[in-house]
């Protein structure tokens, strides 16, 4: 179109009134909300969630809805396999592979559960207060973590197995001696970034007291690296109890758990195969649903990677 093609009726003028430039274009979202909502887009995740609710509820549930035998022995019915009348099978002292999946994973599960949460505990005290104070606070209690990262882990369960009765609490204990660890180290981290922001001397400079500055302040904006680090560090734990019963060293008879069971079942591998499978695939689900979850909600809290 020319310039002589261009006339002023094609041209209307727009008016805006002082009040419309205060409108909001968008819904006003948090940053909590929007790590939800990209948290759903993760359909990983989302199944990830759904298989750990599903395996909690059939820890409860599974040893009634079988309607099997799971502790006591039944050798006439030893090593069968499975069947309508018992769905996994049974082990060699004829006791239903089925229920005794479910009430192990009770106790994996609560061991596994129990350890992440004292681990989350102890962690984030210890690293908050260590990298707030900073200075030789700081430095003697990193290098007290630095020492107990060094003791061998094994060494530790057996020295307690030794001390204390075994049972889930000695296990728990064990498990919890160092894995604190790494969650403290991480959080200090996140204290040590976060101290130096002016919220914070905001907050000293109105009075806060060390405490308020710690929980009101430092902890919950360090809230999203420690629930990425929490859901990594329940499979991990997971994982450890199962291969401490696996050695021997777990939940002693006739409780069981996943790792009691593979290691019952690593005997009689040759020829009773699904005795084996069905426990470690569960080891193996349970460890990937918290994985994939976990990866969710390390890219969902990821402030780089909104968009």
């Amino acid at each position: 179109m020319s310039r002589s093609q261009i006339k002023t009726n094609d041209f209307e003028p727009i008016y805006y009134e002082q009040s419309d430039a205060e409108k909001i274009a968008g819904e006003s979202t948090s940053f909590w909300k929007d790590a939800w909502r990209r948290f759903k887009q993760n359909k990983l995740a989302i199944m990830g969630i759904v298989v750990i609710v599903l395996l909690g509820i059939m820890s409860i549930i599974g040893t009634i809805i079988s309607g099997q035998n799971y502790y006591d022995n039944d050798l006439l019915n030893a090593n069968q396999s499975p069947s309508m009348e018992h769905w996994f099978g049974t082990d060699n002292l004829g006791r239903d592979i089925f229920a005794r999946t479910w009430y192990g994973a009770r106790i994996s599960l609560f061991i596994g559960l129990t350890a992440a949460f004292l681990d989350l505990i102890i962690g984030v005290v210890w690293g908050t207060v260590s990298g707030y104070l900073g200075g030789k606070v700081d430095e003697y209690m990193m290098r007290i973590a630095d020492i107990l990262s060094g003791v061998p882990y094994l060494l530790v369960v057996i020295l307690l197995m030794v001390i204390m009765p075994p049972g889930l609490w000695t296990l728990i204990i064990a498990m919890t001696i160092t894995g604190w660890i790494g969650m403290a180290r991480i959080v200090r981290g996140e204290v040590l970034k976060l101290k130096a922001e002016e919220f914070v001397l905001a907050s000293k400079s109105l009075g806060a007291t060390t405490f308020r500055v710690m929980s009101k302040h430092l902890i919950p904006n360090a809230l999203g690296a420690i629930l990425v680090t929490l859901t990594l560090t329940i499979p991990n734990a997971i994982f450890t109890e199962a291969f401490l019963s696996f050695l021997g060293l777990g939940v002693p008879a006739p409780q069981a758990s996943w790792g009691t069971m593979t290691s019952d079942a690593l005997a009689s591998l040759r020829y009773y195969p699904f005795q084996l499978f069905f426990p470690a695939f569960f080891i193996c689900l349970t460890m990937l649903a918290f994985n994939v979850v976990g990866d969710g909600m390390r890219d969902a809290l990821d402030p780089k990677d909104r968009r």
